[in-house]
Formats: C-alpha cells, sequence, structure tokens
C-alpha cells in the first residue's frame, strides 16, 4: 500500500534543506580533582561534574575521525585535573574550553563544572563558560 492511500504523507523533498552544524556532546562526566581556594580544601580530591558541548561546522560524518571522540573530551578533563590543585571550578571549566578548541574544527566549545557538595544546600553550585572563534 502507498503512503499516499494509506493516509500517511511521504517524507518532503530534501532539495531545500541543508546540514547547518554538528553538535558533540559529553555529559555528566564525573572526575575528582584537586580544587578549591579554602584551606581545607587543600591536599584532598573532590568530585567535579562536567558537561562539554562543542559546536562544529557543516561536514558529513563518515567515520570517527570526521567527529571528535568522546573519549579525547574526557581524557582533556582527566589530564587538567592530573596537573595538580586548581584553585577556582572556573579556572577548570577555561583549561577545559581551551583544550578543546585545540581542534580547528571545534568552532564553540561550552563548559560547565559542577561541584557538589561545595555549598550547603544546592544540588551543585558551579559555573559555565562559552568559548568561540
Amino acid at each position: 500500500m502507498s503512503a499516499e492511500l494509506s493516509g500517511v504523507a511521504a517524507f518532503p523533498s530534501t532539495d531545500s534543506i541543508r546540514r547547518e552544524g554538528l553538535t558533540v556532546f559529553v555529559r555528566g562526566l564525573t572526575i575528582e580533582a584537586g580544587i578549591g581556594v579554602y584551606d581545607h580544601e587543600q591536599g584532598r580530591l573532590q568530585t567535579l561534574v562536567i558537561d562539554v558541548t562543542l559546536e562544529m561546522g557543516p561536514h558529513a560524518v563518515e567515520r570517527l575521525s570526521d567527529t571528535i571522540n568522546y573519549e579525547t573530551i574526557a581524557q582533556a578533563a582527566r589530564d587538567i585535573a592530573a596537573e595538580g590543585h586548581i584553585g577556582l571550578v572556573e579556572s577548570f571549566a577555561e583549561r577545559l574550553a581551551l583544550a578543546c578548541l585545540q581542534d580547528g574544527r571545534v568552532r564553540r566549545a561550552t563548559v560547565r563544572v559542577e561541584k557538589p557538595g561545595a555549598l550547603q544546600g544546592a544540588v551543585a553550585p558551579g559555573c559555565e563558560l562559552t568559548w568561540i572563534r
């Protein structure tokens, strides 16, 4: 039975559509990092929950090499944590965004870093920043 006869409309022609871009993201990445400005935060690890959104230009994706590997994003976050104590989540977020922008295909990098347990009564204080080329 054709789509016309069954009452279901067929998909319209693709002549007037175009690819606008590609967004790659990692949500809820949990890492342990030495972070904080207070004395009680020195010498201990704290949990960070990280979201990264990378916007790329419009191009076909057929292979892993055509896109950003999620593990590359996660490893960049782990590497920053492994470098040593960082005072502010804002500094961590900036380092991660700039690391992601090392890939020339990334047009915009948005990084959100939450620090659960850092503020009594709040689920997670933190920051979000965006860098664009």
